[in-house]
């Protein structure tokens, strides 16, 4: 192979935008070095724009003729596009909402951002990694900033205890995640591109036991990304304990890239065994959906409130994956992209709560409206799309996913996701009764000493411009909702990789499988 050749296979142009982040990541850290933190609010708009103009290279990829980079390790296909925007997206409006808070903390908002945009560079590649080595370095890069993210409060205990807790219960996922993928390769004879895999394992007559032990093994991995019960043991304390900015970025980015890496590793590399790894996130969107809507409602935290609540939720995008079809894809996608909108919206009004008050504590937002009614109806907002009431995006975003899956037959689960949303309602509107509704005489003590003029303060700003984005992108994504839909179906036809597995599927010879559709009825 010529030089011109091993360009052309190497096809660099396909992680232009994670080449953005990078070079991002080095101006942040010479200009801090340079400038100090006297610099610290333009280097946090220099790395806002540098993730915009990621975002807008992957915008120029959307039609690109080879989709396929670096010998078939990364394909820039459209699912992968729309993820890594998603992530890329999210650590924007992150750094808007850290500013502040961190500004507040004294510690060192360059350094924070650096690491920040590592965890993004982690997730924007594992979202289009198709092959083993490449999804294992780029979840240990996300895996390992999220870790010091979450520690990044050094003088704070909770932020210690939960680094520790993330730290310890993550290394064992990875090392059970990477026993797993060891599995595959030897199961598939040395390969590691996913497709080779397909193939490798769709010539053999006869599914192995090994093969079934490395799909566990590749599972349980995913899982503790997604914080899908029983593997969520660490979501809790994780988010009470963690900056919330940080927990804002985990709920979103981390779990959309945990989601990219399900559909493409176990739909590229698992078709031939898809009765048993629907059959196991069957029993995992059973868990969380009950698991995290009931335990939710004694939460008296708003951060645990909404840990719980992100567990439940992963529920409800599971079903898109258990279901399988293009209809199932579309509607995760869409879930996926306004719940990124409604539930930063919602850590930001966190933020800018415990800002002026110093706690988090449901029961301190009584009688909020009476002093900010502007922070009252943003936080209402947002909370009320989390629950699905219409016409916010959240309530469109669970219509797609509930005819999906009723359209495909998985009429129990639905109907379990349909019962448990309606559970969910009532510990959002909580919040919400306990702002509007109680009189000033009944005002927490948090809510007399809060200022009138919280808006006006200097250095909101940041914090203020990501909400008034996250809280219209959640009202006008539910009204105008066609434009989304539309780039989530045409994203799912256009993505070779599912159609692959597919054909894998009608190729191969035929093999015991769970139908586990007939399951759900």
């Amino acid at each position: 192979m010529n030089f011109s050749d091993l360009v052309q296979e190497l096809n660099t142009g396909t992680i232009l935008p994670e080449i953005i982040v990078v070079v991002t990541i080095l101006g942040v850290l010479i200009a801090d070095l340079i400038l100090g933190r006297k610099a610290a609010r333009p280097i946090a708009y220099f790395a806002v724009g540098g993730l915009l103009t990621s975002i807008g290279s992957l915008v120029l990829q959307w039609h690109v003729a080879n989709p396929i980079g670096f010998l078939g390790a990364v394909s820039s296909d459209p699912m992968s596009i729309i993820f890594r925007g998603m992530i890329a997206l999210s650590a924007a409006v992150t750094i808007l909402m850290s500013i502040r808070y961190i500004e507040q903390t004294g510690t060192a908002l360059a350094e924070f951002i650096a690491i920040l945009l590592s965890a993004t560079v982690g997730g924007m590649l594992l979202s289009m990694a198709t092959e083993l080595v490449t999804i294992f370095v780029s979840l240990e890069t996300m895996s390992l900033s999220s870790y010091m993210l979450t520690g990044y409060m050094k003088r704070d205990p909770r932020s210690n205890e939960a680094a520790l807790k993330y730290l310890l219960i993550g290394a064992v996922s990875s090392a059970v995640f990477l026993y797993g993928i060891s599995l595959l390769y030897g199961l598939s004879g040395g390969e590691t591109k996913l497709t080779d895999i397909a193939v490798a394992i769709a010539s053999q007559s006869n599914l192995s036991l090994g093969l079934l032990v490395s799909l566990m093994f590749v599972i349980a991995g995913i899982a503790f990304k997604i914080s899908a019960v029983p593997f969520h043991q660490w979501t809790p304390d994780v988010y009470e304990g963690s900056p919330t900015p940080v927990v804002a970025f985990l709920s979103v980015g981390s779990k959309s890239a945990g989601f990219a890496l399900a559909i493409r590793l176990l739909v590229t590399a698992f078709p031939l065994v898809r009765g048993e790894w629907t059959f196991v996130f069957t029993a995992l969107a059973f868990l969380s959906l009950i698991l995290g809507n009931v335990v939710a409602l004694a939460q008296t935290s708003m951060k645990r409130m909404l840990a719980y609540s992100s567990i439940a939720q992963a529920g409800f995008v599971m079903i898109g994956l258990i279901i399988g079809t293009d209809a199932g894809y579309t509607s995760m996608l869409f879930y996926l992209l306004v719940y990124l909108f409604m539930n930063l919206g919602g850590f930001i009004c966190v933020i800018l709560f415990s800002l002026r008050t110093g706690t988090d504590q449901i029961t301190e937002y009584a009688g909020l409206y009476h002093k900010d009614p502007l922070l009252t109806l943003c936080l209402s907002i947002c909370l009320l799309s989390l629950g699905g009431i219409p016409p916010l995006a959240g309530f469109f975003g669970k219509v797609y996913i509930f005819w999906a899956g009723w359209q495909a037959g998985a009429y129990g689960l639905v109907l379990l996701a349909l019962v448990t949303s309606v559970i969910s309602i009532y510990y959002y509107i909580r919040v919400v009764k306990m702002m509007v509704v109680k009189e000033p005489q009944e005002m927490s003590a948090a809510v007399r000493a809060y200022p009138r003029s919280n808006w006006n303060l200097p250095g909101m700003r940041p914090l203020q411009v990501g909400l008034v984005l996250m809280v219209l992108a959640t009202s006008l994504a539910g009204v105008f909702a066609n434009p989304l839909l539309t780039l989530a179906t045409e994203s799912v036809a256009q993505t070779p990789m599912l159609h692959l597995a597919a054909t894998l599927q009608v190729s191969a010879p035929q093999q015991d499988q769970t139908p586990i559709l007939e399951l759900i009825d």
